[in-house]
């Protein structure tokens, strides 16, 4: 049988044999490349996928006993859940003084929707010095090894779109400073973008089938796949902290965060959460909430804003909180044998999620380039945080998202470079002011300067005050990085 008849024979009975259509057409460059896509994709869980996504939209069904998720407050002595955060400190740095930290960034994004050309984590994010975002978060792993003596593995999860580019700026930029070694990089996982009509799947090109990548979800399988388990294993890591590359100022190897996750009473040290509390109701946040009975009862899991009815988002507590206020900022740290036993189990699949997407491909028939005017494709992903409810016990912390949550994901507007670049300066304007220094503020309150402050610097305004030389006070337009 050749090789077009054995691939044929693959796709035929799912509906798919389109996709070797062109193939008298191809090189044999082309040949290998569809080769290659076509082995790696599940057909067999076709057919399911494009009758329950594509032919039929799922739809969310609130549990009836949902409430907020409960969280520990970014004020320890909060009258309704005090809790030792010094204790929890103390306990996170000892993970990272005995190495048992890994940092993993989920990375396979491109700059496309800011106007840059190239990985995400290239782009010049540092409020000051313009230093690309993967240059901002290796400073927290130097930084580490300053204050711990160890060096933090750093685990960088690319796509297909930017694996060799991502490369290449490491080794022109030497790595920023960090072991070789100690930098571990890996592919995630692609699914073929399928059309909203009929489920086929769209080509990109005559040999080329048209794919998306599998979303931060996948990012769980993609760890076993890639190595990078075993190699965290063969480390003694036994906490990973998670993170996503689009924002400048996440506290990444957060001991407070760490000794809760891996200490806390009700924690099962297998799955842990960060939270800012929503600005307002309408917020596009996803939202932690807790439900469920019996040997479920209280499972935390992240229901997306546009799940939630508004009628529940609106609701006020007495003192005019929000009663659902926990909005997810995609920080996590996971238990790594956690991750371990997810992949060794054969059952475990996290939900897809649908999105609607204009979708370039070709007409399969002719061959000719289609520029859709309206959606045209299904892509499917799924979500890191989907894995929540399968903890034991999942804890969530608040932060303060001055601290550590100025996301650059749109060219303007909320959470932009400009946007971000602001909270930089706010935040390191709070820490120099709570050491005492003068910081020159406008009649709107805001810093009339720009200011930033390296993860190697501090990381927390005591680690400012303890280590860093500082100015008595800042002048009014003047651009500082420290």
């Amino acid at each position: 049988m050749s090789t077009v008849d054995a691939l044929a024979a693959k796709l035929e009975p799912v509906g798919q044999s389109h996709i070797v259509r062109h193939w008298k057409e191809l090189d044999l460059p082309a040949h290998d490349q569809l080769t290659n896509q076509i082995e790696s994709i599940d057909w067999k869980a076709m057919p399911r996928l494009v009758e329950q996504y594509v032919r039929n939209k799922p739809t969310f069904a609130l549990p009836q006993d949902v409430q907020p998720a409960p969280y520990y407050p970014v004020d320890p002595k909060a009258v309704f859940r005090p809790w030792d955060r010094a204790g929890a400190q103390v306990a996170g740095q000892a993970l990272l003084g005995a190495g048992k930290v890994a940092a993993f960034v989920v990375a396979g994004g491109q700059g496309s929707r800011l106007g840059y050309d190239g990985p995400k984590g290239c782009y010049p994010a540092g409020a000051v010095t313009g230093k690309p975002l993967f240059a901002m978060f290796a400073d927290a792993i130097l930084g580490t090894f300053d204050r711990y003596g160890v060096h933090v593995p750093w685990y960088i999860m690319t796509s297909p779109l930017n694996h060799d580019a991502t490369l290449e700026f490491f080794a022109a930029h030497h790595f920023f400073g960090l072991p070789r070694a100690n930098v571990f990089f890996f592919m995630q996982g692609v699914m073929p973008s399928l059309d909203i009509c009929t489920g086929k799947v769209l080509m990109a090109a005559r040999g080329e089938i048209a794919t998306n990548p599998d979303g931060h979800g996948g990012s769980l399988r993609a760890l076993h796949a890639s190595g990078a388990l075993a190699d965290m294993r063969q480390r003694g890591i036994t906490a990973i902290s998670y993170f996503q590359v689009d924002n400048p100022i996440v506290n990444m190897l957060d001991p407070v965060f760490l000794g809760v996750h891996a200490g806390a009473r009700d924690s099962s040290s297998q799955m842990s959460s960060k939270m800012v509390p929503k600005a307002y109701a309408e917020e596009k946040l996803g939202v932690f909430c807790a439900h469920g009975s019996g040997a479920r009862k209280g499972r935390v899991e992240v229901i997306e804003y546009s799940d939630l009815p508004m009628d529940l988002q609106r609701e006020r507590l007495p003192d005019g909180r929000l009663r659902f206020l926990a909005g997810s900022i995609a920080v996590h740290a996971l238990g790594r044998e956690f991750v371990e036993k997810l992949n060794t189990d054969a059952a475990f699949e996290l939900p897809w999620h649908r999105a609607e997407k204009k979708i370039a491909c070709i007409d399969t028939t002719t061959g000719s380039p289609v520029q859709p005017a309206a959606n045209n494709g299904v892509k499917l992903e799924r979500f890191v945080f989907d894995a929540l409810p399968l903890c034991e016990q999942s804890i969530v912390l608040e932060t303060d998202r001055v601290e550590e949550f100025a996301p650059i994901k749109n060219a303007e507007g909320a959470d932009s470079a400009q946007s971000s670049r602001e909270i930089q300066t706010e935040r390191a304007a709070r820490w120099l002011e709570w050491c005492g220094v003068a910081v020159p503020r406008g009649a709107d309150g805001k810093p009339n300067c720009v200011l930033e402050v390296s993860a190697r610097t501090a990381t927390t305004r005591e680690e400012l005050k303890a280590g860093a030389v500082l100015p008595g006070a800042i002048e009014r337009g003047q651009r500082l990085a420290l």
